[in-house]
């Protein structure tokens, strides 16, 4: 078993991989999609937040369960 060091240091790799999985996830999302999501929700549309929204959090699913098999 590896001592609390070790521990802490995977533990922020892992966070660290998460991060940068889930970011490049939606930077993904932000290329493929032909609208300018950033744009609308300066604009004060509430819809386009959402689909943002529901893209970070279905990403961030997937990245979770990725990592924790």
């Amino acid at each position: 078993m590896p001592g609390p060091i070790a521990q802490l240091l995977l533990s922020l790799l892992w966070t660290v991989a998460g991060v940068l999985l889930i970011v490049g996830g939606v930077w993904l999302f932000d290329r493929l999609t032909p609208l300018d999501y950033r744009g609308e929700i300066r604009k004060g549309n509430i819809a386009a937040g959402i689909v943002v929204a529901a893209v970070v959090l279905a990403v961030t699913a997937v990245v979770v369960s990725v990592i924790l098999v």
